[in-house]
C-alpha cells in the first residue's frame, strides 16, 4: 500500500469519496442486472407460476376470511400477492449473496474488501445495491399482477415502498451472512434450498396463520418465529396503508442482527470469512 493511500486511510475519506464508492457499487450491480436478463425473468417466473397456476387451483379450497388488513372477503390470489412480493426479495437476497461468493474470490469485491474503505461501508453499499434491484423486480411483478385484478389502493404502491426496502435489507443481510461462511460456489445451491424453502413455506406467505394453527399448533409457533413471516406481514399491511408494529420491530431487529453478524463474519481477524489453505481446502 502506497504512502498516499496510508495517509488517506489515516485522515479518513470525504463524503464525496464515500458517495463515489456507493455509486460505483450500485452502478455495477445495475449493469449486472441489465445484462443478465434471465435473472430478471426467472425472478418473475416463480411468483407468477404461483399466481396464475396454484392460486387458480387453490381458490376454491382456501377461502380467506376477513382478517387484517383486509376489510372484506378476498380471493386467494389477492392474499398471496404480498407473500410473492417477499418471495422475490428472498430469492434476490440469496442470488445477490451468490454473486458475493464469486466476487469475493475472483471479482471486484476481492479488491474492494482489502481497500482502505471501511468494510462495513462496502458491505452496506453491496446490500443497498441488491435491495434496489429487488425493488425493481417487485414493482414489475405488481404491474403484471394489476392485469390479474390484484389492485390494492393506489396509495398502497407508495406506502409499501418503505416496507419493501426494510424487508429487502433484512433478507439481503441474511444472504450476506450466509455467504460469509461459504467458500465454494458448489456448496451454495444446497445452502439456498436449506434456507429458502423452509423460510418460505413455514410462513404466512401462502396461507393465514390461523389456518396453520388449526392444523398444527407446533408449526404455528415455528411460523411466528420465522422472520420471513414478519417480512410478509409488514409488506401486506403496508400495501393497504397500515403498519403492523410487531412485524416492523421484528424485521428491524433482524436486519440489525444479520447485518452486524455479516460485518463481523467478513472481518478476516475474527469472522467466518477467514481464508483457509489455498484451493478451498479445510
Amino acid at each position: 500500500m502506497s504512502s498516499v493511500t496510508l495517509d488517506q486511510a489515516r485522515r479518513g475519506f470525504s463524503v464525496a469519496e464515500y458517495a463515489t464508492c456507493l455509486k460505483g457499487i450500485v452502478w455495477r450491480e445495475a449493469l449486472r442486472f441489465l445484462h443478465q436478463r434471465e435473472r430478471f425473468i426467472s425472478a418473475l417466473v416463480r411468483p407468477l407460476v404461483w399466481l396464475f397456476i396454484f392460486a387458480a387451483g387453490f381458490r376454491q379450497v382456501l377461502g380467506i376470511s376477513i382478517i387484517p388488513p383486509y376489510e372484506t372477503y378476498i380471493l386467494y390470489e389477492v392474499y398471496i400477492a404480498p407473500g410473492l412480493m417477499a418471495m422475490i426479495q428472498l430469492f434476490n437476497g440469496m442470488q445477490s449473496s451468490l454473486s458475493m461468493v464469486y466476487d469475493r474470490e475472483m471479482g471486484n469485491m476481492r479488491t474492494l474488501l482489502v481497500s482502505p474503505l471501511p468494510r462495513w461501508y462496502l458491505l452496506s453499499c453491496k446490500l443497498l445495491a441488491g435491495t434496489a434491484v429487488s425493488l425493481l423486480q417487485v414493482y414489475a411483478f405488481l404491474l403484471i399482477a394489476w392485469f390479474w385484478d390484484i389492485t390494492p389502493p393506489p396509495i398502497g404502491y407508495l406506502t409499501v415502498l418503505p416496507a419493501l426496502m426494510l424487508s429487502g435489507l433484512m433478507l439481503g443481510a441474511l444472504g450476506m451472512l450466509i455467504s460469509s461462511g461459504i467458500k465454494q460456489l458448489e456448496n451454495f445451491a444446497g445452502v439456498m434450498n436449506f434456507v429458502i424453502f423452509p423460510m418460505f413455506f413455514a410462513s404466512s406467505a401462502l396461507y393465514p396463520l390461523w389456518r396453520v394453527q388449526e392444523g398444527s399448533p407446533m408449526l404455528y409457533y415455528v411460523c411466528q418465529l420465522n422472520p420471513f413471516t414478519h417480512a410478509v406481514e409488514l409488506v401486506r399491511f403496508a400495501l393497504y396503508g397500515r403498519v403492523n408494529w410487531i412485524s416492523l420491530a421484528v424485521v428491524s431487529g433482524c436486519t440489525v442482527v444479520f447485518m452486524v453478524g455479516a460485518i463481523l463474519a467478513y472481518d478476516p481477524s475474527r469472522g467466518l470469512g477467514r481464508r483457509g489453505p489455498a484451493g478451498g481446502e479445510t
